[in-house]
């Protein structure tokens, strides 16, 4: 049975919230540390868990998890937003979208330090991430501004048609409703406040509650900052963005309650299994189950076939090592297993003893957290200790350090550890006997986000049997590439299946994430001015349709500008 959701006023704080902070280049301290609850920031409760951001080398700031009560007022008036239709304008939300996009920009390097203070990331990385955040917004901007991505289909009625008449059915995507987004810890702009689950769930039309990352809080409440005022300037209902605080002891408790709450229609997540998982069953077991999508852990495998391996040792293996160890390891399309078939003992050799100088040669690097730092060295470990696995790691044993852990596919088909994601800079390379024996070795590989394929002048129907091995366990399958970097565009794919993600059927990457918010409904002989604007007669959103089975051109671009 659907629990029934009726628009009420939503819980008031006992304490007035001060007036929101204007925007600067950088939010003043004495700003930072608060939730915002429908565009305005929220005054931290006594009794919330507290916890600590860093904001430079030796400042850090003090963080409170929102209360119970302030979990209510964001999903209540995330509801009353969606009820009253306050995103149903697609002008409006390209408006928000574009104006969201050009605040992140203008929040500069302040926006940038400050990220890579709490995180260790790189200045170059993130300013390359925050212009990939910036570009997708604009993106989702685009595509609402045009239209078409509703998929309108319409199918006119026939009432003379013998012996039934055909009705009249007109199809389309429609919003889900309040989404609640998980911030990742790894991308602390294109996956958290203002990244691609945000992005494309205001595109849909579905208001957003953010839970933040608690391993860059002061980073996601600037990027809040940026959609709160874009929402603002837009005109729009307060109710159609939150960001909340959680860390400490009530991180898992106000995650849960997110999930469960009556107004929340949808949820996206991006992290471990573990969590992703939890939180997939919880939506799962409301009394109104909802669609979770939740993109988690990923090995990446790549294939080497001969012919490549004794072309392009020494390239592959440095594409290799830049791939495995960019950012620390910590992408979710990290290279984790690389298996090779080589010609003879002297090819394979050569292979190794390129990739180990790869490694070898390349920095530590810092760790997002001291969390994900002591997960990483205990799956080193236990790898370690399995039999007829040798380990290679530059510099000191300690967090960061590129490792490269060398064995065969006989070792990985036993130990099942050997083909699951270690969340770091390291790598499994094992060599295969044969083509046969690779295939037989990605049979126990678990769902991917990526798979790669290296050929050269190897035997065609070779190539083909992998291609179609790693197509049955990834999302995206690669040739002659490295994995990490996900262009962010129409025909991307990122999702697999389990670990991956739970939902091999959507993506978190591209303009089709839009989907993951949506249903499709469809009316049967309605009234032209009941419908929508997208499915009326005379196409005043000027969108591509489908039409008695023919597709129709835009009648212009740009139509909803």
């Amino acid at each position: 049975m659907t629990t029934p959701i009726t628009p009420i006023t939503p819980t008031t704080p006992t304490t007035t919230p001060p007036a929101a902070p204007a925007l600067a280049s950088s939010m003043p301290r004495t700003q930072m540390g608060r939730s915002i609850i429908a565009l305005e920031p929220a005054e931290p409760d006594p009794a919330g868990a507290t916890f600590r951001g860093k904001l430079s080398a030796d400042e850090s700031q003090t963080y409170t998890s929102a209360s119970p009560a302030q979990v209510e007022a964001a999903c209540r008036l995330a509801w009353e937003a969606f009820d009253r239709g306050a995103l149903a304008d697609p002008r409006a939300r390209a408006a928000l979208l574009e104006g969201a996009a050009s605040r992140l920009a203008v929040q500069g390097d302040a926006l940038l330090s400050l990220a890579s203070a709490e995180t260790g990331l790189s200045l170059p990385r993130l300013s390359g991430e925050r212009d990939r955040t910036v570009n997708q917004l604009r993106m989702f901007a685009a595509m609402v501004r045009e239209g078409s991505w509703v998929e309108a289909i319409i199918e006119r009625g026939n009432p003379a048609r013998t012996p039934v008449p055909k009705p009249d059915l007109r199809r389309m995507l429609r919003p889900l409703g309040p989404v609640v987004v998980f911030g990742a810890s790894n991308f602390p702009l294109a996956y958290s406040t203002a990244g691609g689950d945000t992005a494309s769930a205001l595109a849909a039309g579905c208001p957003v509650v953010i839970k933040g990352h608690p391993s860059h809080p002061g980073t996601g409440e600037m990027a809040a900052w940026a959609l709160a005022h874009a929402a603002r300037d837009a005109g729009l209902h307060p109710g159609v963005f939150s960001f909340l605080h959680a860390g400490g002891a009530d991180e898992e408790r106000l995650g849960a309650a997110l999930v469960r709450h009556p107004c929340i229609r949808a949820g996206g997540f991006t992290g471990s299994p573990k969590g992703g998982l939890a939180l997939a069953a919880i939506a799962a077991s409301r009394p109104d189950p909802i669609p979770f999508f939740a993109e988690m852990g990923s090995v990446n495998p790549v294939a080497i076939l001969p012919g490549a391996l004794r072309a392009r040792a020494k390239e592959i293996a440095g594409a290799l090592a830049a791939s495995v160890t960019l950012s620390a390891g910590q992408m979710c399309t990290c290279p984790g297993l690389v298996l090779y078939v080589a010609g003879d003992d002297a090819d394979a050799g050569a292979f190794e003893q390129a990739l180990r100088e790869a490694m070898l040669a390349l920095p530590v690097q810092p760790m997002l957290s001291e969390r994900i730092g002591a997960s990483w060295r205990e799956g080193i470990a236990q790898r370690r200790s399995l039999a007829g696995v040798e380990t290679v790691q530059g510099g000191e044993d300690r967090p960061g350090a590129p490792t490269l852990m060398l064995t065969t596919s006989a070792r990985v088909r036993e130990h099942h550890a050997l083909s699951e994601e270690c969340f770091g800079p390291s790598t499994v390379c094992a060599r295969c006997e044969s083509v046969g024996d690779l295939l037989r070795t990605l049979a126990v590989v678990k769902g991917s986000l990526t798979g790669t394929l290296w050929t050269q002048t190897d035997n065609a129907a070779d190539a083909a049997a992998v291609l179609k091995a790693l197509e049955a366990i990834a999302g995206r399958v690669l040739h002659a590439g490295v994995p990490t970097g996900v262009e962010v565009c129409p025909a991307m794919v990122h999702t697999g299946p389990l670990p991956a993600s739970n939902r091999p059927d959507h993506t978190a990457v591209g303009s089709l994430a839009v989907r993951r918010w949506c249903r499709p409904v469809a009316y049967q002989n309605m009234p032209d001015e009941l419908l929508p604007p997208e499915l009326r007669e005379k196409n005043p959103m000027g969108i591509e349709r489908l039409i008695d089975g023919a597709r129709t051109a835009p009648a212009r671009p740009g139509a909803n500008a």
